[in-house]
């Protein structure tokens, strides 16, 4: 019998149109007050990630429950399993929400939870397989860290290098992905015992940080010029957008990952458990998806999912920030 799962409380405060607009839209195919349940749940888990990521995930399970064959819904499922460390959910969620929305845009994310269940070969392949040049920007950088993670797990430090050294590794321009990029870029050159060039790499990151930091608010593909004089100036201007990911073709699901059309589960009788299937709604049927059975290796570095959107607002000024 599956534990029963408690639906987390809601505060006053939260409001269905706090979600973003586009995952708002995802949500019409629900009733007007399923739709607005669901969004505050998602509310609530977006704010919780980062300071309490069990709650949040609680809140998302619930989101599930009722919006089970909804893109956002399940990768927002993805990403809080990933943040509690349960990398097998993490993965049925991902491909599955690949499934339903065609995009690449999350492969990152299921090649650090393929390092996260021990499986660090397959990760490398996973990412083999897709068109890195569909990725926006942010995903490109946060494929090449989960790549080069990857190939660390296997002792190949010199291709763990390789794999970051890809376009977005400029020192003179800092983007929202730049820290990450290049505190990972500092990371391998120590392990290969290039001790000065992996300092100056980190003492990049730290700067890029600062300046993403004093920028924040400006989009989250606001790039910054890096100057060098006596302190940083720093020139903030909006990065020119890629193109989207294209859909690329469904993979061959297994049928323990296959979201099923023709029976539908009641929420009364199926309650949800984490480790079991998460979905099940009024509006649509449920989805069944096997968790994998590898258990978790050392630590993947964590991913943000907002890594991976494009914005072309204006920045706000910088500061000038010294070194």
């Amino acid at each position: 019998m599956r534990p029963r799962h408690d639906d987390p409380e809601l505060p006053d405060d939260v409001q269905a149109k706090d979600l973003d607009r586009v995952a708002r839209n995802e949500l019409r195919t629900l009733t007007k007050e399923n739709a607005e349940w669901v969004a505050m749940h998602l509310v609530m888990a977006g704010r919780l990630l980062e300071e309490d990521p069990e709650l949040a995930h609680r809140h998302v399970l619930s989101a599930a429950r009722r919006a089970g064959r909804i893109a956002i819904v399940r990768e927002s499922l993805a990403i809080s399993a990933y943040a509690i460390g349960d990398y097998a959910l993490a993965l049925r969620e991902l491909r599955t929400y690949r499934r339903i929305s065609g995009s690449d845009e999350q492969v990152p994310l299921m090649v650090d939870s393929e390092r996260g269940v021990g499986r660090p070969d397959r990760a490398l392949e996973l990412g083999r397989s897709i068109d890195r040049t569909a990725l926006s920007p942010g995903a490109q950088v946060s494929l090449a860290i989960a790549m080069s993670g990857a190939r660390l797990d296997l002792d190949q430090t010199e291709l763990a290098l390789m794999e970051l050294e890809i376009p977005q590794l400029d020192p003179d321009r800092a983007f929202s992905y730049s820290p990450a990029l290049f505190a990972a870029y500092a990371l391998v050159l120590d392990e290969l015992g290039r001790t000065a060039e992996a300092a100056e790499w980190q003492r990049r990151a730290d700067i890029a940080e600062r300046a993403v930091f004093a920028a924040e608010g400006g989009g989250d593909d606001e790039t910054i010029e890096v100057v060098e004089e006596e302190g940083v100036a720093l020139d903030p201007a909006v990065d020119e957008p890629t193109a989207s990911d294209a859909p690329v073709p469904e993979e061959p699901a297994a049928p323990e990952d296959s979201v099923e059309a023709d029976e539908p589960v009641s929420e009364a009788d199926e309650p949800v458990s984490e480790a079991d299937e998460p979905v099940s709604h009024a509006d649509e049927p449920a989805a069944a998806d096997a968790p994998d059975a590898a258990d978790t290796a050392d630590e993947p570095a964590a991913a943000d999912a907002s890594d991976t959107a494009d914005t072309d607002e204006e920045g706000s000024d910088v500061p000038k920030l010294e070194d």
